[in-house]
């Protein structure tokens, strides 16, 4: 027996599961993780929170996080509140519990493509409809392009990308305000990379008063390096979160995670000096790239796109033939490199060097 032979939906048959590889490699620039190891003093006071939770792990976690929720507001500043932030297991089940309350059969929901290839695999799970608007040629999203797009399909959900996966480049925010003005259902501001941004970007959290059907979200992963964690986060309207709470499975976010992700916070001035560190690395490689003959989109994320290549897919095999890994997204002709420690970026930039000269 296979898949095939079971009652799957018919919209899932066919599908391939969302999955970059996992490969045991010396150099892994491929998933857009923090390289950098997380501090001795802050393994060791999540160990003791931790520790701690486990005493009380016969009972249920507080269902509504109210703790971390306070930490997470006080973190963002813009002088929000713990009622207008809302964590769960990753940005991703966040972005699934949006579409559960504001999607589903019979609506539909819109992203500028190329971007988060997650967004319409969770619109398929909640089977909610997707709709594929368009960049540029030059991956860049204009508020005419946007605003026209969501006044032909009129969208459930609108998708920002802010910076942009894969591309990286961050939304300027006439591009938010102008789909805002316009949009009858609700607008999520992706901003798994904000942290990561050039001097002068503006963040959609100062969109936030005055927009009741905005949705900013956010990661621990990134800049925090916490990928392993799984927190992820919303800022909105309290009444959003009102709604969220009709579809979130009842103690959605455990006890241990909570300890941990209150912890880190704690710790965040430590865990956040990595970002301007890693922001150097991604510019390093910006800079070195046309003396290879290729080209960059501007980054404003911990990533860069890179393109020039006849066949990325052999180039993409060629590094990993020498030992590192990266990521091919399946744009003909580009690759993406995650920008990491000094010497991993050393070891990319060597490596790409031999396979594009050879």
């Amino acid at each position: 027996m296979d898949i095939a032979d079971l009652p799957l939906r018919e919209d899932l048959r066919g599908r391939s599961p969302y999955g970059a590889p996992q490969l045991d490699v010396a150099v892994r620039l491929n998933t857009n993780e923090n390289s950098f190891p997380l501090p001795k003093q802050l393994v060791d006071d999540i160990a003791e929170a931790v520790r701690d939770a486990a005493a009380t792990l016969n009972r249920y976690p507080d269902r509504e996080a109210a703790a971390l929720r306070t930490d997470l507001a006080a973190y963002l500043g813009h002088g929000l509140s713990e009622r207008q932030v809302w964590p769960a297991n990753g940005s991703n089940e966040i972005l699934q519990q949006v579409l559960q309350a504001f999607g589903g059969p019979g609506r539909v929901a819109l992203g500028f493509t190329p971007s988060y290839s997650v967004h319409p695999i969770i619109a398929t799970g909640t089977g909610t409809g997707w709709i594929d608007g368009t960049r540029a040629g030059d991956f860049t999203l204009s508020a005419e392009n946007a605003v026209a797009a969501v006044k032909e399909h009129q969208p459930d959900v609108v998708f920002l990308c802010s910076p942009n996966n894969p591309t990286g480049t961050a939304l300027d925010l006439d591009v938010v305000e102008a789909v805002l003005a316009v949009a009858r259902g609700m607008v999520v501001v992706d901003e798994a990379y904000a942290e990561f941004a050039r001097t002068g970007t503006k963040s959609a959290l100062t969109l936030l008063p005055g927009h009741p059907r905005l949705v900013v979200t956010r990661t621990m992963s990134k800049a925090f390096g916490m990928a392993g964690l799984r927190l992820g986060y919303l800022v909105a309207d309290p009444a959003v979160i009102d709604a969220l709470h009709l579809v979130r499975l009842p103690y959605h976010l455990s006890a241990l995670t909570q300890a941990a992700a209150r912890v880190a916070l704690a710790h965040g001035p430590d865990l956040l000096a990595t970002v301007e560190l890693i922001k150097a690395q991604r510019d390093r490689i910006i800079a070195e790239l046309p003396r290879l003959g290729l080209r960059s989109v501007p980054s404003d994320a911990n990533f860069v796109l890179f393109g020039g290549f006849a066949d990325a897919g052999a180039t993409w095999r060629a590094l990993l033939d020498e030992g590192v890994l990266i990521r091919d997204v399946g744009l003909p002709g580009w690759l993406r490199v995650t920008a990491g420690t000094e010497p991993e970026t050393t070891a990319f930039l060597d490596a790409l060097e031999k396979v594009a000269t050879a």
